[in-house]
């Protein structure tokens, strides 16, 4: 958590953070006051958006790897969740976290708590289902079976740990990572149809989703609509550029689920190529599109975007791995099932 000031509350064994924001950027954004076990360390770094300005706090949770896990896979998903859902994300979350404590992009810390990362939200939502999850899998995470890496101090290779991306729903098809990410080829993030997500039960959402991921009702197939007055204030708010009236999107390429990683933009002043996925969400939204997986329609004076998906689509879809789980598949099936070119492992401890 970083804020301008943080807010805490000190308990016998655990510590309370007050007003913590989730879901930054995203339509669930929020704050919650959140309850974690661990180390509390308050550090104080300069705000990266504001040269010169005051600076801010940052709280770190210190915590074993495992205790971690155990809040990950019930803040992503709900800790009700059936059991072989919860387990095959205790994989892949163990799995990203490892993979982003060896490639580190943060200062001072390991990971956030967001869905930058992962979401990790500590006690409120968890309970012994996710424990049990976590236990159960304990130290597996996926390899890749065409990636090696060098054990410099020894000599050796080892199957390189796999940096498993996911997200909520996929829409009907996964996506590849160069669509989203760098320009490379990833051989254990690769498109699969996925039919799991395409109408799931009332019932099941109920149970796999967390109270405010409940509030969005359209995840799969959604349409959102602008006037050409709002879209042009949207693009220059996001953009920071002045387009002056938004005359066409145009995508120029998309992957291999659909979604949109180079869109055209023009407009009467300018115009601009943006991507990757990500971006043209932020700059279509007045918070974030769910996915770029979206065809354009303009007829009087109204845009029109009728997209599919919630997330970038690559990894493992979250909603279709739950109903994969409600059908009986195992959590060794649904990982096999969403990330080709890989098998379970044992890290090392």
């Amino acid at each position: 958590m970083t804020a301008p000031k943080i807010d805490f509350e000190q308990r016998e064994h655990t510590f309370v953070l007050k007003n913590v924001r989730i879901g930054i950027g995203f339509h669930w954004d929020r704050y919650e006051n959140q309850e974690f076990q661990g180390e509390l360390e308050i550090k104080r770094i300069q705000n990266p958006c504001v040269q010169g300005g005051e600076p801010w706090e940052v709280a770190v949770n210190t915590i074993d790897l495992e205790d971690y896990l155990c809040s990950v896979i019930s803040s992503e998903m709900n800790a009700n969740s059936p059991m072989e859902l919860l387990k095959a994300h205790a994989v892949i979350s163990r799995s990203w976290a490892i993979r982003a404590m060896q490639h580190p992009n943060h200062e001072g810390y390991d990971v956030c708590a967001d869905d930058h990362c992962q979401r990790y939200e500590g006690l409120h939502r968890m309970n012994e289902r996710a424990v049990e999850a976590v236990r159960a899998t304990k130290g597996q995470v996926l390899t890749s079976t065409k990636g090696r890496r060098t054990m410099y101090e020894s000599g050796k290779t080892a199957e390189e740990i796999c940096d498993c991306r996911y997200h909520k729903c996929c829409g009907g098809k996964t996506e590849v990572w160069r669509t989203c990410w760098e320009d490379i080829d990833v051989p254990y993030i690769q498109s699969v149809n996925c039919d799991y997500c395409k109408q799931p039960s009332p019932d099941i959402l109920r149970l796999v989703l967390n109270d405010y991921d409940q509030e969005t009702k359209d995840f799969r197939d959604w349409e959102v609509h602008y006037t050409d007055e709002e879209l042009d204030a949207i693009i220059a708010q996001k953009s920071g550029l002045d387009f002056g009236h938004i005359t066409s999107l145009e995508p120029l390429h998309r992957g291999a689920s659909g979604r949109i990683d180079s869109l055209r933009i023009t407009g009467t002043k300018q115009a601009a190529v943006i991507g990757k996925e990500l971006k043209i969400r932020l700059w279509l939204s007045r918070s974030c599109l769910y996915s770029s997986w979206f065809d354009v329609s303009h007829t009087d004076g109204r845009w029109t975007l009728r997209g599919h998906g919630w997330g970038h689509g690559a990894g493992l879809c979250q909603i279709g791995a739950a109903v994969m789980a409600s059908e009986g598949k195992s959590y060794q099936e649904i990982l096999a099932y969403y990330y080709a070119n890989s098998r379970l492992s044992t890290a090392a401890q």
